[in-house]
C-alpha cells in the first residue's frame, strides 16, 4: 500500500522530536527569567548582608575558618574561601560574587559570568553551611544548572551584541572583533590549571570536570566562530549546546516538581497540617513576624488560617500533576507565586520567596513572558523619551533650544558572543 504521508509513523515522530531538541535551545524566555531571577536574588542578598559579611562568612564569624576547613575536609565540598584565611582574600571573593551577579543579571558574557556566579555561590555557602533559610539550597542548585544553559538568548547584553553583529553582517560589514571573550578565557585558564593541580577544587570529580569542559568548550566555540563560522564544526557545537541546554531545562522542571511534591507529601503526614492549624504557629513566633499587627490579624481568623493551611498542601501536592493541563497549571502557578509573596511578607523570608518564584518561572507561558517583555520595553522607552523631552539626557538638544545644532551621539561597539 502506498504511503500518503498523512499518518506519520513512530520513526517520523521520533525524527521530529530529535530535530526539535537539537535544532534550537528551547524556552529562551524562561531561561532568561531564571538567569535574571536568581542573579537578582543573590545580588540583593549579598548587598543586604554586606555590613555583616565578616560575621556571616568571613574571619569574624562564629563558624571559624579552622572549623570550616575541618568540615570541608570530610565532605569534600568546594569553596575558594578555603584557599586562604586572609581578610583581603575574603573581600576579593565577596566582590567577585557581587560583580558576577550584576554581570549575569544584565547578561554580559553570560557563559563566563555563570561560571563565576556558581563559584561565588558555592564558595560563600560552603564556607558557612548553617547560614540560610531554604532558598539557599535552591540557589545552590540553580547556580550549577545555569552554567549549562543558553540563558542569554533574549533580554541580555549578549543578545543585543549578537543582533548588532548580525545587522552588520547583513549590511556587508565585518562584525566587531571579539576582545573581552579571549581575554577572560586566557586569564581564567591558568587559574583553573593551578587550582586543579593544587587541589583547590575539592575532592569531588564533577566540579573539575565541569569547569574544564566549559573552559575547553568556550575556547573551541570562539575558534570555530572565528575561523569556520558556517561549517560543520559550528553546527556540531550548536547541537551539543542545545542538547545540554534542553536537558538542563528538563532537570530544572523536575527539580521544582520534586521540591513541591516532597514538601506537600511531608506536610500531609503532620498532625498540624491535617487539622488545619499549621500556619497559626509561625505567625506567633517573633522570628517570623516582621509585621506583628498583620500576623495577629491573620492568626485571629481561624477560617483564614485553615483555608491557607489546606490550600498550601493542596497546591503543592497537585502541581506536578497539573503539568498535563496547561490552563490548570497556569492557575496553580499563579497561586504558588502568590503563596511565596505571602511568605515574604508575613514570615519575613524575602530571599527564599524570590528564589522559589524564580524557579517557578520555568513554567511561565511564553506568550505571557513576551507580553511582559514588551510592556517593560515600552515603559522604558516612554521614560527615556520623557527624559529627552525634559532635557535630562546629556548630549541632547531640544527643538528650538539651539541655533540649528545637531545632537551628537557617541557610537558604541559590541563584541561577538563567546560560545
Amino acid at each position: 500500500m502506498r504511503d500518503t504521508g498523512r499518518n506519520p509513523g513512530p520513526d517520523s515522530k521520533l525524527a521530529r522530536g530529535i530535530q526539535r531538541v537539537t535544532a534550537a535551545a528551547l524556552g529562551p524566555y524562561q531561561s532568561a527569567v531564571i538567569r535574571i531571577g536568581f542573579s537578582a536574588t543573590y545580588l540583593l542578598f549579598l548587598l543586604r548582608e554586606f555590613p555583616h559579611r565578616h560575621e556571616m562568612y568571613g574571619p569574624d564569624g562564629p563558624w571559624q575558618w579552622g572549623m570550616a576547613e575541618q568540615l570541608i575536609a570530610n565532605n569534600g565540598a568546594f569553596s575558594v574561601l578555603m584557599w586562604s584565611d586572609s581578610t583581603v582574600w575574603f573581600e576579593i571573593v565577596y566582590a567577585l560574587a557581587l560583580v558576577s551577579a550584576v554581570l549575569l543579571l544584565v547578561g554580559w558574557r553570560s557563559r563566563t559570568m555563570s561560571v563565576l556566579f556558581m563559584v561565588g555561590v558555592l564558595s560563600l555557602q560552603n564556607r558557612s553551611i548553617f547560614m540560610g533559610d531554604g532558598g539557599d539550597n535552591v540557589i545552590h542548585l540553580m547556580a550549577i544548572y545555569l552554567t549549562l544553559t543558553r540563558c542569554a538568548q533574549v533580554w541580555s547584553l549578549d543578545a543585543r551584541r549578537a543582533a548588532r553583529n548580525a545587522a552588520r553582517a547583513a549590511d556587508g560589514l565585518v562584525p566587531v572583533r571579539d576582545v573581552a571573550g579571549p581575554v577572560l578565557w586566557a586569564v581564567l585558564g591558568p587559574v583553573l590549571l593551578v587550582s586543579t593541580f593544587m587541589g583547590g577544587l575539592g575532592d569531588t570529580v564533577w566540579l573539575p570536570a565541569l569547569l574544564w569542559v566549559l573552559w575547553v568548550g568556550h575556547g573551541a566555540w570562539w575558534a570555530v566562530n572565528r575561523f569556520a563560522p558556517a561549517g560543520e564544526p559550528r553546527t556540531l557545537l550548536d547541537v551539543l549546546a542545545n542538547l545540554a541546554h534542553n536537558a538542563t531545562l528538563v532537570v530544572i522542571m523536575a527539580e521544582v516538581c520534586l521540591i513541591y511534591a516532597t514538601a506537600g507529601w511531608y506536610k500531609i503526614q503532620g498532625s498540624r497540617w491535617q487539622d488545619g492549624t499549621a500556619l497559626y504557629y509561625p505567625l506567633k513566633l517573633d522570628y517570623f513576624t516582621p509585621w506583628p499587627w498583620l500576623s495577629d490579624l491573620l492568626a485571629a481568623s481561624g477560617l483564614m488560617v485553615m483555608v491557607l493551611t489546606y490550600g498550601t498542601v493542596i497546591v503543592q501536592v497537585a502541581f506536578p500533576f497539573t503539568l498535563f493541563n496547561r490552563r490548570v497549571k497556569n492557575v496553580l502557578l499563579v497561586a504558588m507565586i502568590g503563596e511565596h509573596a505571602g511568605i515574604a511578607l508575613l514570615l519575613g523570608l524575602p530571599f527564599f520567596s524570590m528564589a522559589m518564584i524564580a524557579a517557578d518561572a520555568v513554567f511561565l507561558p511564553t506568550v505571557f513572558l513576551v507580553w511582559l517583555g514588551g510592556r517593560v520595553t515600552l515603559t522604558r522607552e516612554r521614560l527615556f523619551s520623557r527624559r529627552v523631552r525634559k532635557g535630562l539626557v546629556p548630549g541632547q538638544v531640544r527643538a528650538g533650544d539651539g541655533e540649528g545644532e545637531v545632537p551628537q551621539h557617541s557610537g558604541g561597539g559590541g563584541h561577538t558572543l563567546v560560545g
